[in-house]
This record gives structure tokens, C-alpha cells and sequence, in this order.
């Protein structure tokens, strides 16, 4: 592509298209760009257009986004595959990127600065030296954009050695950054620091210089996250005292009137707490003179800060300090009086687990993020899972009181519930929460806990406080309450007997009918959960006979769980009914007419426009349990399958759903390996298009298309060898054997071509000398016997793995 004002406008109108709600205009202009990421003057030409002034921001915004998209995937080059990027227009985007970042709108700016984040990651330090040298050279502007757009590139950059594993070349790296970066940055705090004093009046100056404190404390928490480096120790004393300051600050000018996002001032301490809570875990030793300044500051910022979500991020992370000091064997003198205990208990760690009315917010509204804290483990931000943090850490060298201070506020919220349930209710859920969080000493992902502490006994609790909210006539009262019990036995679910649990599916299968998102989503889940454990309260897993009473009723709720608002894309829906499919098998015949009609409707909805990719798989999964189901009791049953299938299919693979291909070659693998032969037409006209090399290029299509090839091979040799298909077949041979990633594949092709159309027929012998003549039967495969060789032994010798060593003898031995 030519650098002219032609390709230039060209450009821009792709990218206008592809900001359409439209799919029609949308896609052909993603495809496009896909298609010309391999010219040269590419990725120069988008940044010329983000640069135009000219030019409207929306458009410059998605040529910002493109462009960072297009370093992600092709500036690292990866083994066996093509560099689109020539080395000119690489130079030539490290020359120009940095103060073409620094020149832009804020959004474009964010966008390079990740830019510059994965080209750092490839290129930095080593063809990229200068990289420092011309950030560090910006620190001494007095215009906050150039500064807070260099902060914003060093924390893309340096973000990466939080998660890093440690190796020599690491080592060299941040060297080479501290020896450059250390000294200037802490010039730069202490330059901020000053103009915090100086403009302490001025609003808009402060929330500036605040958010340039912030970058500089993320930047700080990254470079010290591998090990304390020499020059932060020896400055030690100046980082922390400025820490100390801003974390002790009370500027009104900074406090905001929002309630839900936080402010300059929250984000500041918020990232400071996790600053000082890093230095406390693994720096102990060396932190420690400056250890009971910040246990003094963040406990008075903990008994002062409000409930208002805004505040959330910034109590997580001071309470997550305080565990990682009470955690330590040293630390605990500073816990061990029993006034001290009792006082964290009430005035941090109960407050915190009150449910708010901003969390009830998130159940109504917003009810999948409350499930991604809840239960998927994603809450390491909330109140709540610091302080059940902090509890553990308390626990750890004072479980005895801990346990029972604990024990006394369950008996004390339930108590408190039982005067009002109608009102009370949120005092019943911090009591549930807290048995769910704090009584489980040892869990794992299948059982759940699997050893308990002596909160309260497990079985009683149930029994007690759980099962009149499971048992309820009324689904959609108390909902909360409701989910909290569900929780309750997804959490305890390997410590609960057998029959109590079986006991417990009809109840299940009653909420999965609640109006609630969150709730019918903890029932689909738990019974998901029943059904793929082992060993149920020590006995068998469920079986198909055991849930047979309730099959109509939990089918009929699950799919119609998939209408209510907010759930017509639910994943743990989707699970739930993958999972009853395996666990009834052919039990589930009576009813598979109305599961084909559901998930065919579904998977017609989805498929324009895929955007959950953990329903989409279920969804497929759930397809492939009734076909494995129906066709294991009636072959011929296949062709009802293919009439209700194949023109869905049709349809993805002509609109080039990407997400959807490799599920729909898998499916009709399935189709072709329970039919009988031979091939239909249909799949034959199908045929030519699967060896199209575009359908090859992407990975994800890999596996399955191979496994449709050994279908087609298996079902219909005669066919394939007829219709002069073989040297298509070893052209595709050819490409996976040459790929390290994908040789096993090839192999694959080239075992159903070895076993169905057999080059030679063992022909044995005489009586007395044991040994075969190999007598040629039929000839599709021998003139091309030559070619295989060739390919397979010059691979071996030009990339020899021990992976295709052993492949190859495992073919040949075949032949």
C-alpha cells in the first residue's frame, strides 16, 4: 500500500464502516483490514490517520484501536509464521509512535500507550534502547498531557513484570530500566509533591497532579514487584514519606459528590495501600521502621471511610494491608490482645460484610457481575473478600477467638433475623456469608470444601437456616436470602450427606423457575455441580434413574429459564443443561424433540451475533449429547438431526461466522461418524470448500476440520479416491506437518489415508518362513507414496522434535 492521499481516505472509509451497527457493512470492512494487515505502509498509513486533525475523532479513535489490535497480533512473530510487518515499517513505527502518543486526544493516547506496551514487550530493550531515554526526556515538560501520557506508556510497559516468571533476562531488563528510570521518576515524585503544597487550593490543578501521583505509584508497585531493588531501598525513607503524606491527606477540594466512582483522592490511597501492603509481604524486614506509621493510617482510614461503593476499591486494599501484616509470625503482637481482636472484628470485619444497598443495586441490575464476585471468584476488589481475607490471616495465629468472637455475631444476626424476617433479612445474609466464607478451611474446585472449621456444624446449620429458604413454596421471596442458601450447599456440597443432598434437587429444580437472574443462575449451578461429583456424600454420583422424577419438571424450567430478561444467554443455564443431557443419556429420549426444537432456536438466535462465548460452547456441547444420545439407540435418526441442522450450518458458514465454524465442522464430524456409509450428496458438494486453504489459516479450525477429514476418509474412501480428492488431502498433510504446533493433525490425515486406502494388503506366507509379501490391492495411495516420504523426512530433518519422531514411527509402522 502506497503512503499516498488515495489509500489514505480508502482507509478512513473502512474504518467509518466498521463502527456501523450494521453486520452487512460492518464485517466486509473488518475483513478487509484483516486482508491488507500483510502490505507494507499498513500500519504507517493508520498512524498518519490518527495524527489528522482533519480528520473525525470517532474515526481516528478506531484507527487508534485498530492499530493497537494490529501490534498485538503481529508484532510478535511466532514460529512457522509469516512476519506481516517488514522491518522498515517497524523502525519506522518506533520512531514515530512515541511523540505521535504524546501529541494526541486523551482516548487515542491511552490507546498507543498500550500500543507501546506490546511493542516494548518484544523490542524493548533490546532493538528499542532509546525507548527510555525519550520518555524520561518528557519528565521535565510542563504540560501534564505530555507527562501523564509518558507515566501512562512506562506503566504499559513495565505493568508486565507483576506476572513475568523470573529468569536472567528479566533480571537484565529491569537493571537496564532502574538504572535509567529510578532516579527521574523519583525526581518526578518529589517535583509533584511540591506542586500538591503549591496549588493546594486550586481544584483542577490537584486532580492532575493526583492522577500523575497515581501513575507514579502503579509505576513504583511494578518495578518493585520482582525484588526490592538497591536504589529503592536506599530512598526508601523519601518514597514513604511521601506515601505516608497523600495517604494521610484530607483535601475537601478532591472529595467528590459521586457515590458509586471513585475519586483522585480514593484512587491515590487505594493504590498506596497496595503499595505499602507489597512492602509488608515480601519486604518485611526492610519496611518494617516504617510499618506502625501505616498500620495507625490505614486503621484510622478504615474506621473513618464510609459505605458508599466508591470507597470499595480503596477498603479492599486496606484491609488486604492489615492481613498481610497480621499474617506474618513476627507482626503478631499487634493482634494478639484480645480488645484488639474484638475491635477489628466489629469495627472492620463486620461492618464490611453488611450487604449494601449498592450491592443489591448489582443483584437487581447488573446480577452477572454480582455472580462473577460471588461465585466465579472474581471478588479479590470487594469488601467482602478482604475482610474474609483478613479473617484467615487473624486465623492463622489466633483461630480460637477469632472462632469465637465469630460464633457469638452468627448467633447474634440470626437472632436479629428471627425478630423480622421480612425486614431483617440482610442480617441473615451477613450471617449465611459469614459461615460460606469463614468455615471453610480446605476446598477444591469439584467438591467444594472438603474440611471445615468449628464455626458451626454444617449438617445443623443446614438444616436449620437453609433448608426452609430451599423448601419455600414462593421462589421469588427473599431472593437474596434464596441465593445465599443455594451458595450454601454449592459450597458445602462435599461435606453434606447424600441424602440431604438428594433431597435438595427438587428444591433446586424449583428455583431455577425464580424470576431472579441471580438466583435461578446459583440453582442451574449447584445442580451442575451435584451432577459431576464423584463421590456424593460418599456414595456414587447421581444417576439418571435418581433425577428421573424430576427430568420434565427440570427441563421445562431450565428452558424456560432462557426467555426471562436477562437470561436468554445464560451460561450456567446452558451448563446445567449440558450436564442433565449426560447424566440422563438415552433416559432423555422421550424428550428430545422439544431439546432439539429449544437449543435449533437458540443456536438460529445466537449465531447472529455470538457475544457469549461460554453459552455458545455449552450450547454446542448440549447439541452433541442429544446427537451421541439419540443416534447411540437409532442411526437412522441422524437424518432428523441433519434436516434441523444443516441449514443453520449453512448460514454460518456463508456469513463467515468465525466464532461458530470450528463447533459447526465438529458437529458434522459427529453427523458423518454415527451415520452409516455412504456419504449423502449433501456432505459431498460440502467437501471441495473444506480444503480451501483460507479455512486452514485459522488455528481454531485446525482440530476439527482434520477430525471432519478422517470422517469423510472413514465413511467414504471409495468417494474421496473416486472423485480424485487424494492430492487436495496431501496437500493439507503437507501444511500441518510442517507446522510444530500442528504435525500431530497431519499425522492424523495421514493414518485414515494409510488404513482406508491402503497402499499395500499383508499377504502371509509360507507355513515355515514366517513373513509377509507385500502384495499392492489397490493403487489410490501408491503413486503418491514417493511425495509422503519425501515430506515426512525432510521435515525430520530439518525440524526434528521428539513429538513427530514419535509420530512418524507410529504411521509408518501403519504402512
Amino acid at each position: 500500500m502506497e503512503m499516498n492521499q488515495q489509500n489514505l481516505e480508502a482507509l478512513a472509509g473502512y474504518l467509518q464502516q466498521t463502527l456501523s451497527p450494521e453486520p452487512g457493512v460492518r464485517k466486509p470492512a473488518e475483513r478487509f483490514l484483516e486482508s491488507v494487515e500483510g502490505h507494507a505502509n499498513y500500519p504507517l498509513l493508520l498512524l498518519h490517520l490518527l495524527e489528522s486533525d482533519s480528520i473525525q475523532l470517532s474515526i481516528r479513535f478506531a484507527a487508534a484501536i485498530t492499530f493497537k489490535n494490529f501490534v498485538r497480533r503481529n508484532w510478535r512473530v511466532l514460529d512457522e509464521h509469516d512476519d506481516n510487518i517488514n522491518e522498515t515499517d517497524r523502525s519506522t513505527v518506533r520512531r514515530l509512535i512515541v511523540g505521535l502518543m504524546l501529541t494526541t486526544p486523551e482516548k487515542v493516547q491511552l490507546q498507543l500507550s498500550e500500543a507501546i506496551g506490546f511493542i516494548g514487550r518484544e523490542d524493548f530493550p533490546a532493538k528499542w534502547p532509546e525507548l527510555l531515554s525519550e520518555l524520561v526526556e518528557k519528565f521535565s515538560s510542563v504540560d501534564f498531557h505530555v507527562i501523564n501520557g509518558v507515566l501512562k506508556t512506562a506503566h504499559s510497559l513495565f505493568r508486565r513484570y507483576r506476572h513475568e516468571m523470573k529468569s536472567d533476562a528479566l533480571w537484565k531488563e529491569i537493571k537496564f530500566v532502574l538504572e535509567r528510570f529510578a532516579a527521574p521518576l523519583t525526581d518526578l515524585l518529589l517535583r509533584m509533591m511540591a506542586l500538591v503544597h503549591q496549588h493546594s487550593t486550586d481544584p483542577a490543578a490537584l486532580k492532575v497532579l493526583f492522577s500523575s501521583l497515581t501513575l507514579i505509584s502503579k509505576i513504583f508497585y511494578s518495578l518493585n514487584y520482582q525484588d526490592l531493588p538497591e536504589y529503592f531501598e536506599d530512598n526508601m525513607q523519601t518514597w514513604m514519606d511521601s506515601f505516608y503524606t497523600l495517604l494521610t491527606a484530607n483535601n475537601k477540594l478532591l472529595q467528590t459528590d459521586d457515590e458509586d466512582d471513585a475519586g483522585p483522592l480514593e484512587l491515590i490511597k487505594s493504590q498506596i495501600c497496595d503499595n505499602i501492603a507489597m512492602y509488608a509481604q515480601k519486604y518485611d524486614e526492610e519496611f518494617q521502621p516504617h510499618l506502625p506509621q501505616f498500620v495507625t493510617a490505614v486503621w484510622e482510614l478504615l474506621v473513618t471511610t464510609g459505605p458508599q461503593a466508591k470507597y470499595d476499591l480503596l477498603v479492599s486494599n486496606a484491609i488486604q494491608f492489615l492481613a498481610s501484616v497480621a499474617e506474618r509470625a513476627h507482626y503478631k503482637q499487634l493482634f494478639e490482645n484480645e480488645e484488639t481482636l474484638q475491635g477489628i472484628c466489629e469495627k472492620v470485619i463486620v461492618p464490611n460484610m453488611h450487604f449494601r444497598d449498592s450491592d443489591e443495586e448489582v443483584f437487581e441490575d447488573d446480577p452477572e457481575e454480582y455472580i462473577r464476585r460471588d461465585i466465579e471468584g472474581s471478588d479479590i476488589d470487594t469488601r467482602r473478600r478482604a475482610a474474609c481475607d483478613l479473617v484467615r490471616a487473624l486465623c492463622r495465629h489466633f483461630e480460637a477467638p477469632v472462632t469465637a468472637i465469630f460464633s457469638t455475631y452468627v448467633t447474634s444476626l440470626l437472632t436479629e433475623y428471627s425478630k423480622n424476617p421480612s425486614t431483617n433479612w440482610q442480617s441473615k445474609d451477613a450471617a449465611i456469608y459469614l459461615v460460606t466464607s469463614l468455615a471453610t478451611r480446605t476446598k477444591t474446585q469439584r467438591h467444594g470444601t472438603t474440611e471445615a472449621s468449628e464455626l458451626v456444624d454444617i449438617g445443623e446449620f443446614y438444616a436449620n437456616h437453609i433448608k426452609p429458604h430451599l423448601e419455600s413454596p414462593q421462589v421469588n421471596e427473599l431472593p437474596i436470602l434464596k441465593a445465599d442458601s443455594v451458595k450454601y450447599v454449592l459450597t458445602f456440597r462435599g461435606l453434606l450427606p447424600r441424602d440431604v443432598l438428594a433431597a435438595a434437587v427438587p428444591c433446586l429444580t424449583n428455583l431455577v423457575a425464580a424470576r431472579a437472574v441471580v438466583v435461578h443462575s446459583y440453582a442451574a449451578s449447584c445442580l451442575e455441580r451435584l451432577f459431576t461429583l464423584k463421590k456424593l456424600g460418599g456414595g456414587p454420583p447421581f444417576s439418571a434413574a435418581e433425577i428421573q422424577p424430576v427430568t420434565e419438571a427440570l427441563l421445562t424450567n431450565l428452558f424456560s429459564a432462557l426467555t426471562l430478561r436477562g437470561s436468554e444467554e445464560n451460561e450456567y443455564i446452558m451448563k446445567a443443561i449440558m450436564r442433565t443431557l449426560v447424566v440422563l443419556g438415552e433416559s432423555a429420549l422421550p424428550y428430545m424433540p422439544i431439546i432439539l426444537q429449544q437449543l435449533t432456536a437458540k443456536l438460529t438466535m445466537v449465531a447472529k451475533n455470538p457475544s457469549k462465548p461460554h453459552f455458545n460452547h455449552y450450547l454446542f456441547e448440549s447439541l452433541c449429547c442429544t446427537i451421541r444420545a439419540t443416534c447411540r439407540k437409532d442411526a437412522a435418526a441422524v437424518v432428523s438431526f441433519e434436516e434441523a441442522l444443516f441449514p443453520i450450518f449453512q448460514g454460518i458458514l456463508t456469513e463467515d461466522v468465525v466464532e461458530f465454524m470450528p463447533y459447526v465442522f465438529q458437529i458434522l464430524s459427529l453427523l458423518l461418524e454415527v451415520r452409516p456409509a455412504p456419504i449423502p450428496e449433501p456432505y459431498m458438494q460440502l467437501y471441495p470448500h473444506l480444503l480451501t486453504p483460507a479455512l486452514w489459516e485459522r488455528q481454531s479450525n485446525i482440530p476439527p476440520l482434520v477430525r471432519l477429514l478422517q470422517a469423510y476418509i472413514c465413511k467414504g474412501a471409495d468417494s474421496v479416491a473416486a472423485s480424485d480428492k487424494i492430492m487436495p488431502l496431501l496437500g493439507v498433510f503437507q501444511k500441518l506437518v510442517a507446522s510444530k504446533n500442528n504435525d500431530h493433525e497431519g499425522f492424523y490425515v495421514l493414518s485414515s489415508l494409510v488404513e482406508h486406502l491402503s497402499m499395500y494388503w499383508p499377504y502371509v506366507y509360507a507355513r515355515e518362513a514366517f513373513h509377509y509379501d507385500m502384495l499392492i490391492c489397490r493403487a489410490q495411495m501408491g503413486p503418491h507414496l514417493k511425495s509422503v516420504f519425501i515430506i515426512l523426512f525432510q521435515r525430520l530433518q530439518s525440524s526434528k522434535t521428539t513429538k513427530y519422531v514419535k509420530s512418524m514411527c507410529w504411521v509408518l509402522l501403519g504402512l
